[in-house]
């Protein structure tokens, strides 16, 4: 009870800290905070061309060495309210795992989400309405043992199997990625990408620099990635992340298209 109570004032602290942004933090009051816990970044290269073929118009493919690159991470979310309310008790923490790729629009690099799946039924249909993002429900559950996080995904009422089995952990020291570093690229990210028939948008976020340590990371079962997408390695870069709190802003037209 102690942790919801304080939850607000941390994750509202964030904006404190906006050197390390590549752009400046919107001035118009931000919509939702949340805080991630226990997250892992698995990431492969891909063929930038076939994820071009997944997006809409308006967004351009980010590459790193001559790829694009296919993120799936997940994680525990915790203290999530809409801004000037506190957190709900048995809503506010539930698990989630994203499938995402990294665009441009409007000289701002962001993420497009292919999935984000999760347990909690109310996150499904809030996010659709909210960011317009492509939830699914789904079996999903994070324990943990120690260091180390089990993860089983199995996405409910699927045309397709979507599952994803994994158990990871720290397993080094951790540190800010370097500027121009792989890491960096894949994690420093300030605004999501959403499109629908109305075309398309981006909501701002914000957090403090990423925290991350390698991870040591077992992927037994993985059918995320979406149609069209063949993974270029067999192992994935795995990055664990310390607690991170976030702020988002409402979704606003991208005009760019």
């Amino acid at each position: 009870m102690l942790d919801l109570l304080s939850t607000p004032s941390r994750q509202s602290s964030v904006l404190e800290q906006t050197g390390h942004r590549p752009w400046p933090a919107p001035t118009r009051p931000w919509l939702m905070a949340q805080t991630w816990e226990d997250l892992l970044f698995a990431h492969w290269p891909v063929n930038a061309g076939a994820v071009r073929a997944l997006l809409p118009e308006g967004l351009s493919v980010d590459e790193y060495d001559g790829s694009a690159w296919l993120g799936i991470t997940p994680f525990e979310i915790s203290g999530l309210r809409l801004r000037g309310t506190w957190p709900l008790p048995g809503a506010s923490r539930f698990p989630e795992l994203n499938v995402r790729t990294y665009v441009t629009a409007e000289d701002k690099p962001g993420i497009w989400f292919f999935s984000l799946d999760t347990s909690s039924r109310l996150a499904v249909e809030a996010a659709r309405r909210l960011f317009r993002l492509p939830y699914y429900q789904a079996r999903l559950r994070l324990e943990r043992a120690g260091d180390r996080i089990d993860c089983d995904n199995a996405r409910r009422g699927d045309d397709r199997t979507h599952v994803f089995s994994a158990s990871y952990a720290p397993a080094g020291d951790v540190f800010e990625p370097e500027p121009a570093s792989l890491e960096r690229f894949l994690t420093e990210r300030y605004c999501l990408y959403a499109g629908d028939e109305q075309g398309l948008h981006r909501a701002e976020i914000h957090h403090p620099p990423w925290r991350i340590s390698p991870a040591d990371a077992t992927i037994s079962l993985n059918t995320m990635p979406p149609d069209g997408l063949e993974l270029r390695a067999a192992e994935p870069l795995c990055h664990f992340a310390e607690p991170q709190d976030v702020v988002i802003w409402q979704l606003e037209e991208v005009t760019s298209q």
